[in-house]
């Protein structure tokens, strides 16, 4: 493996990285607010194996034909966009049964699990950010293959943001359960969720490679 100071410079990076209120801690608090706790947590799941894909597709060196092949890249892009935006406006449009919760809740742990593996599997941001962030962390002459390194770095990332996310899961599954779980409260939830996905969405879509 690589220096002790490089490995500590890792660590810091990762640390941030993971800190960061990015799309995948957005992700998961939508996740929560709108179907739950358990729900969230799921997410979570669905997020850190999907991640895996990414982490061993760094390893074999496959993220990076997603680098030199722009029409591959826009393409996973696009259709990771459209996914989010349809899962937003899916929440948007959960309709109150009864004066029940959203029809979206009685299967929302797995249909969380679900859409987050699909929605980290086409997001190729991710693919490249491990190209480009664990070399700077591998170090060649090490008596460990390249190989080994790339993957026991991807999976410490991998790990720290999952952590990241299990917080934001924890945090945002207490302020639902502070409010009142009135058809306002879950109409107000299902409006910030959705709008919060499917502006991932917009984001990811518009955004400039």
């Amino acid at each position: 493996m690589a220096s002790w100071e490089v490995l500590l410079a890792f660590a810091l990076a990762t640390l941030t990285f993971a800190a960061f209120p990015g799309p995948a801690i957005l992700y998961t608090a939508a996740q929560t607010l709108v179907r739950g706790r358990r729900a969230g947590f799921m997410a979570v799941l669905g997020i850190h194996l999907g991640c895996y894909v990414h982490v061993f597709a760094a390893v074999f060196g496959l993220s990076a034909m997603l680098k030199h092949v722009p029409e591959a890249y826009a393409a996973l892009k696009i259709a990771g966009a459209l996914y989010l935006i349809w899962l937003g406006i899916g929440m948007i449009r959960a309709k109150l049964v009864n004066g029940a919760l959203p029809d979206i809740e009685r299967k929302s742990a797995r249909r969380a699990f679900i859409d987050s593996i699909i929605v980290e599997l086409t997001n190729p941001k991710v693919a490249i950010f491990f190209i480009a962030f664990l070399p700077q962390f591998v170090d060649p002459a090490a008596s460990l293959p390249v190989w080994a390194q790339f993957l026991i770095l991807g999976v410490i990332v991998n790990c720290a943001f999952s952590l990241a996310d299990i917080v934001t899961v924890l945090l945002a599954s207490r302020i639902a359960s502070g409010m009142k779980q009135s058809a306002r409260a879950q109409a107000a939830f299902r409006w910030t969720g959705g709008t919060i996905l499917a502006g991932l969405g917009l984001r990811l879509a518009l955004e400039r490679n």
